[in-house]
């Protein structure tokens, strides 16, 4: 059996340009052109005359086909797909919450998620507010907070307007494009948030796309300022996933077949022609492409696809790095004795951390070899004088007036002497908490607010296991 995967673009130009006729099947079987759409992917088939329909999946039927006539009135005969499923008699019969009540333990229970990035972090507390903010610290106890507020939950909440929810219902759901797929959301406004300059002082404001995907741990997926001073935050939520027209669905690629009549070949002449040109074009090209493509995708998704070595081994995975498959406590209690090193950075530098050990920036070439430079090693008595006039251990504060640690860092001196400064080179690590559906993952990154003087940013759910066991000075130890 012969393929083209198209999608439904360039199927509408095979059907109507190299596919130029069609004609009413025999029998009154014939049907209309299907009206398309880019939210369901087609690919056609040449299977010859030789085939027989398949029975999963997909539903057809041998009366649902149309008869196309190509330029060289060479004949086929197209049998289509049924695209409706039992999705849409579910999503009719759905008699269940409203998506605003199945996010209301979201919203009651008070809780907050965050997002690291280079510069800023981004904290969602739902159902209240959103805020961009960056810490700097400063000689001795003092901390410089630069923040700003996106959005402030609106007086009336969406998700308390019973109102409000059946509208909805009456609504076509929105979508956004999320990886290639058109997703549905459940759209929360927020406004009223920090004054904007550029826009006379107007305040900020915020939508937060709340979708579904059954897996998450409602973490933000991304943050974004689609114009000035006005924000999309989508956040990924398992609650939403009881709701059929809101459900977590790979759209299937839809197989049309067509088969040639007598008298025509397998697969009209012109669309054979044209397919040897384009793997012509591509060959010089492809080794180049690929290259781009892997380049360009390692910077768009440097917070999420990073490099982190286990022992001597390298592994690398799309999406999600995971760092191992060994049990949390032999994770936790490799980690705390610097075998088990985290790595990061996507740019021509590489940062290595081994806890309680170094700090390294590296580079790697196949001419030149690895060049790596000191930025800072450990010493627990320096740390301990250090940590005497700067905060070492960050607190939370819960609603129940509980207090969690947040965000412990460490300091480490004694690295290669900078040409800028003449001093030796210094680091202060933050380890913070990073919830994820992946229980292995990490996210490393460095900035340089000053000449030779670092912070070097780790967060992963690894860390949530132990930033508790902190203590004055913000040492970790194996929990109990």
């Amino acid at each position: 059996m012969r393929r083209c995967r198209l999608g439904p673009a360039a199927l509408l130009a095979l059907l109507g340009g190299v596919l130029a006729g069609a004609g009413a099947g025999a029998g009154g079987g014939g049907r209309a052109l299907p009206q398309l759409s880019d939210d369901v992917p087609f690919r056609v088939n040449w299977p010859g005359t030789d085939f027989s329909l398949p029975t999963t999946g997909v539903l057809y039927k041998e009366d649902n086909y149309i008869i196309m006539t190509t330029v060289d009135k060479e004949k086929y005969k197209c049998i289509l797909p049924l695209i409706a499923n039992g999705d849409e008699e579910e999503e009719k019969d759905y008699k269940g919450p409203s998506p605003g009540e199945l996010l209301e333990p979201l919203f009651k229970q008070s809780s907050c998620s965050y997002r690291i990035e280079s510069y800023w972090t981004y904290e969602v507390c739902h159902g209240k507010y959103i805020r961009q903010y960056h810490e700097e610290k400063e000689t001795g106890q003092k901390i410089n907070i630069q923040e700003y507020y996106l959005g402030n939950m609106l007086i009336k909440s969406p998700l308390s307007d019973p109102d409000q929810d059946e509208k909805e219902n009456l609504k076509e759901i929105p979508t956004k494009n999320i990886e290639g797929q058109m997703t549905p959301y459940y759209p929360v406004g927020m406004g009223n948030g920090t004054p904007c300059t550029l826009r006379q002082n107007l305040p900020r404001s915020s939508t937060v796309m709340y979708i579904c995907h059954p897996e998450a741990k409602h973490e933000i997926l991304s943050v974004a300022e689609v114009t000035t001073c006005e924000y999309e935050v989508v956040i990924l939520t398992p609650l939403l996933c009881n709701h059929p027209k809101y459900r977590f669905r790979a759209s299937p690629v839809n197989d049309i077949f067509c088969q040639s009549l007598p008298g025509s070949p397998l697969k009209p002449h012109n669309l054979e022609q044209l397919e040897q040109q384009q793997e012509m074009l591509k060959m010089p090209f492809r080794r180049v492409k690929e290259e781009e493509i892997h380049s360009t995708k390692e910077e768009k998704f440097s917070s999420i696809h990073k490099p982190v070595t286990v022992g001597s081994q390298q592994l690398l995975t799309v999406g999600t790095t995971h760092i191992s498959k060994l049990t949390d406590d032999q994770l936790i209690k490799e980690f705390l004795s610097g075998s088990y090193c985290f790595h990061g950075g996507v740019g021509w530098w590489k940062y290595e951390f081994c806890y309680g050990k170094y700090v390294h920036q590296y580079h790697e070439d196949k001419e030149s070899g690895k060049t790596s430079v000191v930025v800072g090693t450990w010493s627990k008595e320096e740390h301990i004088e250090w940590a005497k006039k700067n905060v070492a251990r960050a607190y939370h504060l819960r609603e129940d007036g509980m207090q969690t640690v947040r965000v412990v860092s460490h300091f480490y001196g004694n690295g290669d002497v900078c040409d800028l400064t003449d001093k030796p080179r210094q680091v202060t690590v933050k380890l913070k908490c990073k919830e994820s559906d992946s229980p292995h993952a990490v996210t490393v990154y460095m900035l340089e607010p000053h000449s030779c003087q670092y912070i070097l940013g780790v967060e992963s759910p690894v860390i949530c296991k132990i930033l508790d066991t902190a203590d004055e000075n913000g040492l970790l130890s194996v929990p109990n």
